[in-house]
Order: structure tokens, then C-alpha cells, then sequence
């Protein structure tokens, strides 16, 4: 379960009945649109249904078994979500517009980079700064993933910047090889690996552009420095970092 300071209230009036439930806002918006894949009993800030959820008064159960035929929060629960309406405040509305602020920053970060300086990653703080010139204002109530093609439009005229993923080659000495290679292989998709006659290994691995300067910091901590990298731009052009 959650916090109740970490819950919204999901209402629906009928039947002449009010019905209130406590609910973290994100699942709540996932329920709604059918999207949620979790366990409820881990979203909820109480396994009941409330008449009143900020005084505690509770429905009667006929009143339950009217409308939703059964008397059970797991079932009701959903149920209120789905048909009814998202209560926030306006603090809790500001606290989800911040997260989801966040969120979208690091989304962006992630994937971004400056066409205009040979695809280098763009820090968070030039994001974060190029997004408060712009009109874009996100919404608390949308999903991140549904936010990001409309803010990198609304970037797209105050910096160069596009998503694109990069493809790095890298070798680890014999000494570090071992397990080094296991975390190495775990930060973005493998597409070749290979064993070397001195026991050193090689592999090639592709992810977001942005995120090249946390895959050098990741190879240099698990080698101590003394791993090589290349990016890869096609079969016969390598470019030596």
C-alpha cells in the first residue's frame, strides 16, 4: 500500500450514493485507460471504499451491493476509478506536474543529442533550461511517453536536438574482463561479444545517445580506466574516443 499523502481521491457519484477511494494518482490514470498491469493492493492507500474518504465514513453495504453488486473494495475499487472522476488539489497537482517534469527532462536527456556538436549528449540542466523558454507545460495527468514528441517540438527552436541511439565498441583487459563484462552488457542491447586469445573481451553495444557519458563512466569504473571504446557509425568507418 501507499501513503495517504501519496494518494488522490477517485470519486464516483450514483445512484444517489457517493463512493471514494484512495488511490496513487499514476495508477489511478492507468486503471482509467485500462494500461494497468500491477498488483491494486500496492497502488491503494486503503482497501476499502469510503462515502467520505476525508472523514472516514464508509457506504452502507446495500448501497455497495446496488451498484457494483459486491460488497468487496478489490472489486469496488476499480470500478470507482474507472467511472469515476480523479480528485487532486492543487498541491498535489503541483507536486505530479513537478515528478512528471522530471521524468520528462530525464526521458529527453536520455535519448538527446546536439547535431550541431558531432551528437554529443546534451546535460539535463540545457534541457531543463531550453524547456522553461518554450510554451510547453506538462501535463500532470498524461502519461510522460504521450508528452515527448510535443516537447521536443517546442525545443526543437531554442536548441538543435534529436533522439538517436549509438552503437559503441568496447574492450576490457583480461584483469577486468571477467566481471567487468557483466555489467558492461547490462547498460543497452549486446549485438556482438567475443573473447579474445589474451582473455580479454570485446562487445558491442547499442543504446540511447545520451546516455554515452554514463557508459564511459561505467567502463572506466569497472576497468579501472584502461578499457578502450570506439563508436561504431557504419561497418568501415570507426571513430576512436
Amino acid at each position: 500500500m501507499i501513503s495517504l499523502d501519496e494518494a488522490v481521491t477517485a470519486r464516483l457519484e450514483s445512484h444517489g450514493e457517493r463512493f471514494e477511494v484512495l488511490v496513487d494518482p499514476d495508477a489511478a490514470l492507468a486503471i482509467k485507460r485500462g494500461e494497468f498491469e500491477g498488483d491494486l493492493e500496492d497502488v491503494i492507500a486503503a482497501e476499502d471504499v469510503f462515502e467520505d474518504a476525508s472523514s472516514g465514513d464508509r457506504p452502507a453495504e446495500n448501497a455497495l451491493e446496488e451498484v457494483f453488486g459486491t460488497t468487496d473494495p478489490l472489486e469496488v475499487i476499480p470500478e470507482v476509478i474507472r467511472e469515476g472522476e480523479i480528485q487532486i488539489t492543487a498541491d498535489q497537482r503541483r507536486e505530479m506536474q513537478e515528478q512528471k517534469r522530471r521524468q520528462l527532462i530525464n526521458q529527453i536527456t536520455r535519448n538527446a543529442v546536439n547535431p550541431q556538436m558531432d551528437d554529443a549528449p546534451h546535460p539535463p540542466e540545457r534541457i531543463e533550461s531550453a524547456l522553461e523558454e518554450t510554451d510547453f507545460r506538462v501535463d500532470p495527468m498524461e502519461p510522460v511517453e504521450s508528452q515527448v514528441d510535443d516537447a521536443l517540438d517546442a525545443l526543437r527552436p531554442v536548441i538543435p536536438i534529436r533522439f538517436d541511439t549509438v552503437t559503441v565498441a568496447v574492450q576490457l583487459p583480461p584483469d577486468y574482463a571477467g566481471s567487468g563484462q557483466a555489467k558492461v552488457r547490462e547498460f543497452g542491447d549486446l549485438e556482438r561479444e567475443e573473447w579474445q586469445s589474451d582473455g580479454s573481451w570485446v562487445g558491442v553495444l547499442q543504446f540511447p545517445a545520451g546516455m554515452q557519458n554514463d557508459f564511459y563512466d561505467l567502463v572506466n569504473e569497472v576497468s579501472s580506466g584502461e578499457a578502450e571504446t570506439q563508436i561504431i557509425k557504419d561497418e568501415d568507418d570507426l571513430d576512436t574516443r
